[in-house]
Protein backbone atom coordinates (compact mmCIF):
# COMPACT_ATOMS: atom_id res chain seq x y z
CA UNK A 1 0.00 0.00 0.00
CA UNK A 2 1.71 3.16 0.79
CA UNK A 3 5.43 1.56 0.20
CA UNK A 4 4.21 -0.42 -2.59
CA UNK A 5 6.49 0.72 -5.81
CA UNK A 6 9.11 -0.72 -7.86
CA UNK A 7 9.26 -4.64 -7.39
CA UNK A 8 12.65 -5.26 -5.51
CA UNK A 9 13.26 -8.52 -6.69
CA UNK A 10 16.22 -8.08 -9.24
CA UNK A 11 16.37 -9.61 -12.76
CA UNK A 12 15.02 -13.02 -13.64
CA UNK A 13 16.96 -14.54 -10.46
CA UNK A 14 14.65 -16.12 -7.20
CA UNK A 15 14.71 -13.97 -4.26
CA UNK A 16 16.99 -15.59 -1.73
CA UNK A 17 15.91 -14.12 1.50
CA UNK A 18 19.26 -15.38 3.17
CA UNK A 19 21.20 -13.10 0.35
CA UNK A 20 18.17 -10.20 0.67
CA UNK A 21 21.20 -7.26 0.82
CA UNK A 22 22.29 -8.23 -2.39
CA UNK A 23 18.76 -7.26 -4.00
CA UNK A 24 19.67 -3.93 -3.25
CA UNK A 25 21.11 -3.12 -6.22
CA UNK A 26 19.73 0.98 -6.21
CA UNK A 27 22.68 3.77 -5.94
CA UNK A 28 22.81 4.48 -2.42
CA UNK A 29 21.93 7.88 -1.67
CA UNK A 30 20.32 9.79 1.15
CA UNK A 31 16.93 9.43 -0.17
CA UNK A 32 16.04 4.96 -0.76
CA UNK A 33 14.92 4.66 -4.03
CA UNK A 34 13.34 1.56 -3.35
CA UNK A 35 10.79 0.70 -0.45
CA UNK A 36 13.03 -2.28 1.74
CA UNK A 37 12.58 -5.60 1.39
CA UNK A 38 12.64 -7.01 4.69
CA UNK A 39 10.99 -5.97 8.46
CA UNK A 40 12.67 -6.10 11.46
CA UNK A 41 9.47 -6.89 13.96
CA UNK A 42 10.69 -7.30 17.93
CA UNK A 43 7.64 -9.10 18.50
CA UNK A 44 8.68 -8.36 22.70
CA UNK A 45 11.15 -7.08 24.20
CA UNK A 46 10.73 -9.35 27.00
CA UNK A 47 12.95 -12.28 28.24
CA UNK A 48 13.37 -15.19 30.79
CA UNK A 49 17.02 -15.23 30.59
CA UNK A 50 20.09 -12.52 31.50
CA UNK A 51 22.78 -13.30 28.70
CA UNK A 52 25.80 -11.36 29.53
CA UNK A 53 26.01 -10.18 25.96
CA UNK A 54 22.71 -7.92 26.01
CA UNK A 55 21.79 -4.97 26.88
CA UNK A 56 18.50 -5.30 27.81
CA UNK A 57 19.86 -7.73 31.12
CA UNK A 58 21.68 -4.58 32.26
CA UNK A 59 18.94 -1.32 31.36
CA UNK A 60 15.52 -1.16 30.48
CA UNK A 61 15.60 -0.06 26.99
CA UNK A 62 11.90 0.72 26.58
CA UNK A 63 9.29 -0.13 28.73
CA UNK A 64 8.24 -3.94 28.56
CA UNK A 65 5.43 -4.86 25.76
CA UNK A 66 4.34 -7.41 23.35
CA UNK A 67 3.99 -5.63 20.16
CA UNK A 68 -0.10 -5.55 19.89
CA UNK A 69 -1.65 -7.37 16.78
CA UNK A 70 -2.89 -3.77 15.56
CA UNK A 71 0.74 -2.24 15.82
CA UNK A 72 1.97 -5.74 13.91
CA UNK A 73 -0.31 -5.58 11.22
CA UNK A 74 -0.56 -2.05 10.30
CA UNK A 75 2.85 -2.22 9.83
CA UNK A 76 2.83 -5.10 7.67
CA UNK A 77 -0.06 -4.00 5.92
CA UNK A 78 2.03 -1.12 4.84
CA UNK A 79 4.85 -3.18 2.99
CA UNK A 80 2.91 -5.01 0.25
CA UNK A 81 6.25 -6.03 -1.25
CA UNK A 82 7.57 -7.77 1.59
CA UNK A 83 9.68 -10.54 0.81
CA UNK A 84 11.79 -11.06 4.37
CA UNK A 85 10.23 -10.83 8.32
CA UNK A 86 12.32 -11.43 10.74
CA UNK A 87 10.97 -11.89 14.04
CA UNK A 88 13.21 -10.74 16.94
CA UNK A 89 15.28 -7.98 18.57
CA UNK A 90 16.31 -7.90 22.01
CA UNK A 91 13.46 -9.95 24.04
CA UNK A 92 12.38 -13.66 23.39
CA UNK A 93 10.23 -14.34 20.77
CA UNK A 94 8.35 -17.26 21.71
CA UNK A 95 6.91 -15.49 25.16
CA UNK A 96 4.51 -14.26 22.59
CA UNK A 97 1.27 -15.97 22.78
CA UNK A 98 0.73 -14.56 19.29
CA UNK A 99 3.74 -15.41 17.38
CA UNK A 100 2.20 -18.11 15.43
CA UNK A 101 -0.57 -15.89 14.23
CA UNK A 102 1.96 -13.64 13.07
CA UNK A 103 3.81 -16.25 11.35
CA UNK A 104 0.67 -17.25 9.32
CA UNK A 105 -0.05 -13.94 8.24
CA UNK A 106 2.73 -13.44 6.86
CA UNK A 107 2.76 -17.00 5.28
CA UNK A 108 -0.24 -15.87 3.88
CA UNK A 109 1.41 -12.93 2.06
CA UNK A 110 4.44 -15.27 0.86
CA UNK A 111 7.05 -13.81 3.23
CA UNK A 112 10.03 -15.64 4.35
CA UNK A 113 9.90 -16.15 7.98
CA UNK A 114 12.65 -16.12 10.71
CA UNK A 115 13.65 -15.69 14.13
CA UNK A 116 15.94 -16.64 16.82
CA UNK A 117 14.97 -18.05 20.46
CA UNK A 118 16.46 -19.42 22.87
CA UNK A 119 15.05 -22.51 22.59
CA UNK A 120 13.56 -22.34 26.52
CA UNK A 121 9.91 -21.94 25.16
CA UNK A 122 10.54 -24.64 22.74
CA UNK A 123 7.73 -27.14 24.18
CA UNK A 124 5.97 -29.71 21.43
CA UNK A 125 2.54 -27.76 21.06
CA UNK A 126 5.07 -24.43 20.78
CA UNK A 127 6.72 -26.28 18.16
CA UNK A 128 3.65 -27.73 16.63
CA UNK A 129 1.99 -24.52 16.56
CA UNK A 130 4.91 -22.62 14.41
CA UNK A 131 5.39 -25.75 11.86
CA UNK A 132 1.27 -25.22 11.13
CA UNK A 133 2.17 -21.63 10.80
CA UNK A 134 4.66 -22.15 7.98
CA UNK A 135 8.07 -21.01 9.65
CA UNK A 136 11.04 -20.97 7.73
CA UNK A 137 13.91 -20.20 9.62
CA UNK A 138 14.53 -21.01 13.54
CA UNK A 139 17.38 -20.20 14.89
CA UNK A 140 18.29 -21.49 18.02
CA UNK A 141 20.85 -19.27 20.62
CA UNK A 142 22.67 -21.21 22.67
CA UNK A 143 26.13 -19.75 23.00
CA UNK A 144 27.74 -22.74 25.21
CA UNK A 145 28.87 -26.40 24.64
CA UNK A 146 27.81 -27.15 28.57
CA UNK A 147 26.07 -26.13 31.22
CA UNK A 148 28.35 -24.49 33.07
CA UNK A 149 29.34 -22.02 30.49
CA UNK A 150 25.55 -21.59 29.55
CA UNK A 151 24.94 -20.38 32.87
CA UNK A 152 28.08 -18.06 33.14
CA UNK A 153 26.86 -16.72 29.64
CA UNK A 154 23.20 -16.51 29.63
CA UNK A 155 22.80 -16.07 33.44
CA UNK A 156 19.86 -19.66 34.05
CA UNK A 157 20.71 -22.85 34.42
CA UNK A 158 18.88 -23.95 31.30
CA UNK A 159 21.11 -25.23 29.27
CA UNK A 160 19.18 -29.07 29.92
CA UNK A 161 15.72 -28.12 29.17
CA UNK A 162 17.41 -26.09 26.26
CA UNK A 163 18.73 -29.18 24.77
CA UNK A 164 15.78 -31.78 25.54
CA UNK A 165 13.76 -29.03 23.49
CA UNK A 166 15.51 -28.89 20.63
CA UNK A 167 16.14 -32.60 20.67
CA UNK A 168 12.63 -33.19 20.42
CA UNK A 169 11.34 -30.48 18.31
CA UNK A 170 13.90 -32.40 15.75
CA UNK A 171 12.77 -35.85 16.08
CA UNK A 172 9.46 -34.53 15.57
CA UNK A 173 10.17 -33.13 12.34
CA UNK A 174 11.91 -35.89 11.22
CA UNK A 175 9.51 -38.47 12.08
CA UNK A 176 6.46 -36.18 10.77
CA UNK A 177 8.66 -35.31 7.89
CA UNK A 178 8.60 -31.79 8.31
CA UNK A 179 11.64 -30.03 6.30
CA UNK A 180 10.43 -26.62 7.67
CA UNK A 181 11.27 -24.55 9.81
CA UNK A 182 15.09 -25.17 8.61
CA UNK A 183 16.92 -25.47 12.53
CA UNK A 184 20.18 -23.87 13.51
CA UNK A 185 22.27 -23.49 16.67
CA UNK A 186 24.47 -20.01 16.91
CA UNK A 187 27.31 -19.52 19.65
CA UNK A 188 28.52 -15.62 20.11
CA UNK A 189 31.81 -15.66 19.59
CA UNK A 190 33.55 -14.92 23.16
CA UNK A 191 37.70 -14.89 23.96
CA UNK A 192 35.88 -17.04 26.89
CA UNK A 193 33.86 -19.53 24.72
CA UNK A 194 36.15 -20.12 21.56
CA UNK A 195 37.72 -23.50 23.10
CA UNK A 196 33.97 -24.86 22.90
CA UNK A 197 33.54 -24.45 19.04
CA UNK A 198 34.12 -27.97 18.09
CA UNK A 199 32.86 -29.52 21.02
CA UNK A 200 29.65 -26.79 20.39
CA UNK A 201 29.47 -28.71 16.61
CA UNK A 202 29.50 -32.12 18.24
CA UNK A 203 26.07 -30.92 20.45
CA UNK A 204 24.29 -29.98 17.43
CA UNK A 205 24.62 -33.11 15.30
CA UNK A 206 23.85 -35.06 18.47
CA UNK A 207 20.67 -33.46 19.20
CA UNK A 208 19.68 -33.13 15.18
CA UNK A 209 20.64 -30.00 14.37
CA UNK A 210 22.99 -29.40 10.77
CA UNK A 211 23.56 -25.68 10.73
CA UNK A 212 26.38 -24.04 13.21
CA UNK A 213 27.22 -20.77 13.08
CA UNK A 214 29.61 -18.52 15.00
CA UNK A 215 28.31 -15.33 15.27
CA UNK A 216 30.39 -12.05 16.00
CA UNK A 217 30.24 -10.43 19.22
CA UNK A 218 29.26 -6.47 19.43
CA UNK A 219 29.69 -4.71 21.87
CA UNK A 220 29.69 -1.14 23.21
CA UNK A 221 32.66 1.05 22.78
CA UNK A 222 32.44 2.67 26.16
CA UNK A 223 30.93 1.69 29.31
CA UNK A 224 30.96 -2.09 27.54
CA UNK A 225 28.72 -4.82 29.86
CA UNK A 226 28.89 -7.67 30.98
CA UNK A 227 30.71 -9.85 28.91
CA UNK A 228 30.32 -7.57 25.55
CA UNK A 229 33.27 -6.16 25.78
CA UNK A 230 36.10 -5.38 22.96
CA UNK A 231 38.52 -8.02 25.09
CA UNK A 232 36.46 -10.80 24.60
CA UNK A 233 35.59 -9.85 20.73
CA UNK A 234 37.22 -12.02 17.93
CA UNK A 235 36.26 -10.50 15.35
CA UNK A 236 40.01 -9.03 13.65
CA UNK A 237 40.99 -9.97 17.22
CA UNK A 238 41.55 -13.68 16.22
CA UNK A 239 44.76 -15.43 17.82
CA UNK A 240 46.83 -17.73 15.67
CA UNK A 241 45.78 -20.19 18.88
CA UNK A 242 42.33 -19.42 18.62
CA UNK A 243 41.85 -20.27 15.09
CA UNK A 244 42.73 -23.65 15.78
CA UNK A 245 39.48 -24.37 17.47
CA UNK A 246 37.77 -22.75 14.24
CA UNK A 247 39.97 -25.15 12.37
CA UNK A 248 39.18 -28.00 14.10
CA UNK A 249 35.35 -27.06 14.53
CA UNK A 250 35.41 -26.51 10.66
CA UNK A 251 36.88 -30.14 10.41
CA UNK A 252 34.17 -31.89 12.96
CA UNK A 253 31.80 -30.53 11.21
CA UNK A 254 32.47 -31.93 7.78
CA UNK A 255 32.77 -35.22 9.46
CA UNK A 256 29.49 -34.71 10.70
CA UNK A 257 27.88 -33.63 7.78
CA UNK A 258 26.93 -30.53 9.53
CA UNK A 259 27.26 -27.10 7.83
CA UNK A 260 29.51 -24.49 9.56
CA UNK A 261 29.86 -21.35 9.21
CA UNK A 262 32.41 -18.37 11.38
CA UNK A 263 30.74 -15.03 12.66
CA UNK A 264 27.26 -16.58 11.45
CA UNK A 265 28.13 -15.48 7.89
CA UNK A 266 25.02 -16.99 6.58
CA UNK A 267 25.45 -14.67 3.88
CA UNK A 268 28.75 -14.01 3.54
CA UNK A 269 30.19 -17.23 4.21
CA UNK A 270 34.34 -16.56 2.50
CA UNK A 271 34.31 -13.01 4.32
CA UNK A 272 34.10 -14.41 8.04
CA UNK A 273 36.40 -12.84 10.81
CA UNK A 274 37.26 -10.57 8.73
CA UNK A 275 37.29 -6.47 7.92
CA UNK A 276 37.09 -4.29 5.23
CA UNK A 277 40.46 -3.53 3.78
CA UNK A 278 39.88 0.74 4.19
CA UNK A 279 39.07 0.22 7.60
CA UNK A 280 35.56 1.56 7.47
CA UNK A 281 33.00 -1.50 7.42
CA UNK A 282 30.16 0.68 7.88
CA UNK A 283 30.81 1.77 4.06
CA UNK A 284 29.72 -1.51 3.10
CA UNK A 285 26.11 -1.78 4.46
CA UNK A 286 22.86 -1.69 2.75
CA UNK A 287 20.81 -2.14 5.75
CA UNK A 288 19.25 1.58 5.71
CA UNK A 289 18.57 0.74 1.78
CA UNK A 290 16.93 -2.95 2.53
CA UNK A 291 15.00 -2.99 5.79
CA UNK A 292 12.90 -0.99 8.42
CA UNK A 293 13.25 -2.48 12.01
CA UNK A 294 10.55 -1.49 14.59
CA UNK A 295 10.56 -2.13 18.45
CA UNK A 296 7.84 -4.09 20.19
CA UNK A 297 6.34 -0.27 21.28
CA UNK A 298 6.52 0.86 17.00
CA UNK A 299 10.10 2.75 17.44
CA UNK A 300 11.61 2.88 14.41
CA UNK A 301 16.17 1.71 14.78
CA UNK A 302 18.64 1.54 11.64
CA UNK A 303 18.88 -2.53 12.36
CA UNK A 304 19.58 -4.78 15.26
CA UNK A 305 22.32 -4.36 15.69
CA UNK A 306 22.01 -0.84 17.25
CA UNK A 307 21.03 -1.47 20.10
CA UNK A 308 23.80 -3.49 21.21
CA UNK A 309 26.73 -1.11 19.70
CA UNK A 310 25.29 2.51 21.21
CA UNK A 311 23.72 3.15 24.37
CA UNK A 312 20.39 5.08 24.33
CA UNK A 313 17.58 4.84 21.86
CA UNK A 314 16.71 8.60 21.38
CA UNK A 315 20.61 8.63 20.01
CA UNK A 316 19.52 6.91 16.95
CA UNK A 317 15.35 6.89 16.39
CA UNK A 318 14.72 7.46 13.02
CA UNK A 319 10.49 7.45 13.56
CA UNK A 320 7.49 5.75 15.34
CA UNK A 321 5.39 3.22 13.43
CA UNK A 322 2.58 4.70 16.01
CA UNK A 323 2.61 7.87 14.55
CA UNK A 324 4.03 8.31 11.37
CA UNK A 325 3.77 6.14 8.17
CA UNK A 326 6.22 3.98 7.30
CA UNK A 327 6.52 6.33 3.88
CA UNK A 328 6.72 9.05 6.30
CA UNK A 329 10.04 7.53 8.18
CA UNK A 330 11.17 5.58 5.43
CA UNK A 331 12.45 8.93 3.60
CA UNK A 332 12.02 11.37 6.37
CA UNK A 333 13.95 13.63 7.62
CA UNK A 334 15.91 11.37 10.34
CA UNK A 335 16.53 8.45 8.15
CA UNK A 336 17.72 10.99 5.24
CA UNK A 337 20.56 12.18 7.84
CA UNK A 338 21.13 8.41 8.97
CA UNK A 339 21.96 7.70 5.57
CA UNK A 340 23.85 10.43 4.35
CA UNK A 341 26.59 9.97 7.58
CA UNK A 342 26.58 6.28 6.59
CA UNK A 343 27.91 7.30 3.39
CA UNK A 344 30.51 9.44 5.14
CA UNK A 345 33.97 9.21 6.62
CA UNK A 346 32.15 9.77 9.72
CA UNK A 347 29.42 7.26 9.76
CA UNK A 348 26.60 7.53 12.89
CA UNK A 349 28.48 6.09 16.56
CA UNK A 350 26.48 2.62 16.55
CA UNK A 351 27.55 2.49 13.04
CA UNK A 352 31.05 2.58 14.05
CA UNK A 353 30.86 -0.61 16.01
CA UNK A 354 29.10 -2.50 13.78
CA UNK A 355 28.83 -6.02 13.08
CA UNK A 356 28.73 -6.04 9.51
CA UNK A 357 29.72 -9.86 9.39
CA UNK A 358 27.45 -10.45 11.66
CA UNK A 359 24.60 -12.73 10.07
CA UNK A 360 21.24 -11.68 10.00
Amino acid sequence: MILSGEATRTGTQPFDPRRYHESVTAERTEIAQRPPVCLYLEVTNRCNLLCTTCPRTYEELEPPADMSWDLFTSIVDQVPALARAVLHGVGEPMLVANLPRMVRHLKDRGVYVLFNTNGTALSERNGRALIDAGLDELRVSLDASNRESFKAIRGRDYFGRIIRNVRAFRELQEREGHASPLVSMWLTGLKETVAELPAFVKVAAEIGVREVYLQRLVFFAESAIGKARPDQALFERLTQEEAVYLKQAEELARSLGVTFSASGAASEPELSLKGSADGSPWSLCRRPWSLMYFTANGRALPCCIAPFSQHGYDNYTLGHAGQQSLRDIWNGPAYRDFREALLSDKPPECCANCGLRWSL
